[in-house]
């Protein structure tokens, strides 16, 4: 069973590697990745044995090889599909986020409490009525969830996504979420980092006062 820290770092690796490839770098050595991805050559090299790739004593590690292993074994062949609900403010940054970002993991519907922004397509992704769940999410073989809906309404989202047989949530509420054993979700705490970065900058100036 891979662990949530290593689909993290592999995300990770992937992305980096892009950025070596766009600069027509053909081969990366595991020292050099680790130094990119803040992470340990042994580690790196750990992560993509699990992923059943392997890379050259001399050479390292071919860079578009390796982003592409890496994207077959996180990435689902016919690409998976995320809902969205709450087209507030932060609901349109992440639809602007994802637009057109990953092809086969894509926002393709959102869902909002307001009728004026039912049937508007918002950066490419078409708005229903909370309404309409039971019916669109099966209908677009939605698998995934993102809560982006004020911390009372959270639960009877996750509620709703629950029932409908969501088993992946992404959660910008600031509040925890009750779920069934099944359901894995991942808890963006925006508030709660932007305190811990706050403290260890204050702490670093004041010698740990």
């Amino acid at each position: 069973m891979i662990s949530n820290k290593t689909i993290g770092r592999l995300s990770l690796y992937r992305r980096l590697l892009k950025d070596v490839i766009n600069d027509n770098q053909r081969n990366i050595y595991s020292h050099e990745l680790a130094g990119l991805a803040g992470a340990t050559a042994a580690q790196v090299r750990r992560d993509i044995m699990n992923i059943g790739y392997s890379g050259n004593p001399n050479r390292g590690y071919d860079a578009r090889e390796l982003a592409t292993s890496i994207g077959n074994f996180l990435d689902h062949p016919d690409g998976q599909r995320a809902a969205l609900l709450g087209v507030g403010n932060l609901g349109r940054a992440l639809l602007a986020f994802f637009s057109g970002r990953r092809p086969k993991l894509s926002i393709d519907a959102a869902f909002d409490i307001d009728p004026k922004k039912f049937g508007r397509v918002i950066h490419g992704c078409h708005c229903y009525s909370t309404e309409d769940l039971a019916t669109v999410i099966p209908e677009k073989n939605i698998s995934i969830g993102i809560i982006t809906v004020p911390a009372n309404e959270a639960q009877k989202a996750c509620d709703n996504l629950v029932r409908i047989g969501i088993h992946g949530i992404l959660n910008f509420a600031p509040v925890p979420l009750k779920i069934p054993s099944n359901v894995y979700v991942e808890d963006i705490d925006m508030t709660m980092s932007l305190e811990k970065v706050a403290y260890f900058a204050r702490t670093a100036t004041s010698g740990g006062k």
